[in-house]
């Protein structure tokens, strides 16, 4: 049964009525990103959270400062391997409540070195609703002309303008995707009707050239019933961010695979999934514009579109061995081993939950390849991404 916002459920109904079955990664886009009634664009009732806790789901940013912390520490480090640009600047996209900045930002003391002094910190946000909530977070840093600014999005960024760091912390995850299903041999991709008053899905052919090359570079054998996603949106960001990028590098972190993995024959169900007050299912027509909506990120792809564009790899890592090289025993060092905020710390660590699911992908441009502090410790060989053909 469809529910949901009713204005949104009413203009994607609209939308169907007038052009016919529309594909999925359309449905996710207006129900994610409508710019008056999308789950992400939307001012939230009073009293509610869609972020944190007491939301729909909660990102490390929630859990605790320490990703921000060590983030400062490895953004440092880029900046002294730079040659101390001045501005070093750092891009964060999608950057939520503001609360992985305000982390980031806390971390830096001007008085005890320049890089503060030369620090730009950019966000890019289109939403109204998640601006104000990043603006009362970085309060304190607002007052310093330059340092914090706002863009809508890339293409408001210059080519070849950025000095220093790209970041994004579950952003990807987020991108309407394409869903796709084998049956009887063929590859078809889930569209979305309206019939007696609900959405329901249909299967069509594959809507654009650009999808049909992604599925054929994957030159994989799946079963029928399979089913899976394509963020092809992922790869044009990618391609975007190595545009703006004159020297530096991009940090992507996500929970997700490598192609290989994401893509292989028992993950017959794909990734796909909606969050609605801590709960996840599979149903994307509740809740309509009322719950987020994610898939699995696939790393190979970033990759490739990465250095098709000039952005090489740099190295491939957990969450948990990002942290370790980073120096987190010392960020915790000083909390009670029983405390709320040191099994907050852990749970960014631990090997079976965030510490293993999340993956930091590191990316460099216009300087030889970096020898970075997070990538210390290394689960997975770089080669592990070359697992599909470039896009």
């Amino acid at each position: 049964m469809t529910t949901g916002h009713p204005e949104l459920v009413a203009t994607i109904a609209s939308e169907i009525e007038r052009s016919g079955p529309i594909p999925f990664v359309r449905f996710m886009e207006l129900a994610l990103y409508h710019p008056q009634f999308g789950y992400y664009s939307r001012i939230p009732e009073a009293g509610t959270e869609q972020i944190g806790w007491a939301g729909d789901f909660y990102t490390s940013s929630d859990v605790h400062p320490t990703l921000g912390q060590a983030l400062a520490r490895q953004a440092e480090q880029i900046d002294r391997l730079l040659g101390q640009p001045d501005p070093f600047t750092v891009v964060e996209m999608g950057p939520g409540k503001g609360l992985l900045a305000k982390h980031f930002l806390s971390a830096c003391r001007p008085d005890s070195s320049s890089f503060c002094r030369r620090l730009r910190y950019i966000l890019i946000d289109r939403s109204p609703a998640m601006r104000e909530r990043q603006r009362q977070n970085l309060a304190q840093w607002l007052n310093r002309p330059g340092l914090v600014s706002w863009v809508d999005d890339l293409d408001e960024v210059a080519p070849d303008s950025v000095t220093g760091l790209f970041l994004s912390n579950e952003l990807i995850d987020a991108f309407p995707v394409h869903r796709i299903q084998v049956t009887d041999g063929r590859i078809e991709e889930l569209w979305v009707d309206r019939q007696e008053g609900r959405f329901v899905e249909c299967l069509k052919p594959l809507s654009t050239a650009a999808l049909v090359h992604y599925v054929d570079s994957l030159d994989a054998d799946w079963p029928d019933g399979y089913r899976t996603e394509i963020n092809l949106e992922a790869v044009n960001w990618m391609k975007q961010v190595a545009r703006c990028l004159t020297r530096g590098v991009v940090l992507t972190i996500d929970y997700g695979h490598t192609a290989q993995d994401l893509y292989r024959s028992d993950r017959k169900n794909g990734t796909f999934l909606c969050y609605f007050k801590q709960s996840a299912h599979e149903d994307p027509f509740t809740h309509v514009g009322e719950q987020d909506m994610t898939a699995h990120v696939d790393f190979s792809s970033l990759a490739a579109a990465g250095d098709t564009h000039g952005l090489q790899v740099t190295g491939f890592t957990n969450q948990l061995s990002f942290l370790m090289g980073l120096g987190v025993e010392q960020l915790i060092a000083s909390l009670e081993p029983e405390s709320p905020e040191f099994r907050a710390a852990i749970h960014l660590l631990k090997p079976n939950g965030m510490g293993g699911t999340f993956k930091v992908l590191a990316q460099h441009k216009g300087i030889e390849r970096p020898q970075l502090d997070g990538l210390k410790y290394k689960p997975f060989f770089i080669e592990a991404l070359a697992t599909r053909a470039s896009v």
